[in-house]
């Protein structure tokens, strides 16, 4: 089985991982927003989400053995880490490397588009898993089943690009009862700072951020909203 342009390596930890980068930075979303982080960017992903901002991903990155990458992160001033893509899932090996981390004293959380199966994440790492909406133009790649592997542990996260994505999200909200699912269920609007923002980084959010929180007002829906932080600080510098 192949990504896009990627090969996915064996289920054999000798086999390393595909590594696009490691960095450490502030989380800028999900529960640990604002914490200091170490974020592992694993290269490769299956879909191709019309508003993706980690394209560079896609492709190419280094491969490295797990015992390299769990050097490298032992070298930042940190135990929480942020595992993601690209797809981290569509790398076997990232399995490993989260139970290897685990057994070091590391807090995972795991960022994942619900494309692939969570059922062998290790509990004890916080799942981080998109819904995918219509004006993604991958909805259809959504894994419902992943539901029946998550826990109030666990996160969804839809990314809201107008109003019918609005309207989609907040239907299968309903329909799933997905805030009993997981602890916390994100509606994250989508904007590119350097467009949403004047030059000068005006404090006014985003139209429609301020439309997405009127509309969660109106409806009292059981969800929360979050903008990326690390967006608004340092716009789509890589490595932030």
């Amino acid at each position: 089985m192949t990504l896009r342009n990627a090969t996915i390596p064996v289920t054999d930890p000798e086999a390393g991982l595909r590594l696009t980068e490691i960095f450490y930075s502030l989380q800028g979303e999900a529960l640990t927003s604002g914490l200091p982080t170490i974020f592992v960017r694993l290269t490769g992903c299956p879909l191709r989400c019309v508003y993706c901002d980690t394209e560079y991903a896609f492709t190419g990155g280094e491969r490295q053995s797990l015992e390299t990458i769990v050097a490298t992160i032992a070298s930042f001033p940190c135990k929480r880490i942020c595992l993601t893509g690209g797809e981290p899932l569509a790398q076997p090996n990232a399995l490993e490397l989260m139970k290897r981390l685990l057994t070091d004293g590391y807090e995972i959380s795991l960022e994942t588009a619900g494309a692939l199966t969570v059922k062998n994440v290790p509990p004890a790492v916080s799942k981080v898993m998109d819904l995918k909406t219509p004006s993604s133009g991958e909805v259809d790649k959504n894994l419902w089943s992943n539901l029946d592997y998550l826990t109030p542990h666990d996160q969804i996260k839809f990314v809201i690009m107008n109003r019918a994505d609005y309207d989609w999200a907040k239907a299968k909200l309903i329909e799933h009862q997905l805030d009993k699912v997981v602890g916390t269920v994100w509606f994250s609007p989508m904007f590119n700072v350097a467009d949403d923002i004047d030059e000068q980084f005006s404090p006014d959010v985003p139209v429609l951020a301020r439309e997405l929180a009127e509309w969660i007002l109106t409806d009292a829906l059981p969800v929360r909203f979050q903008l990326q932080l690390h967006k608004i600080i340092w716009a789509d510098a890589k490595g932030k």
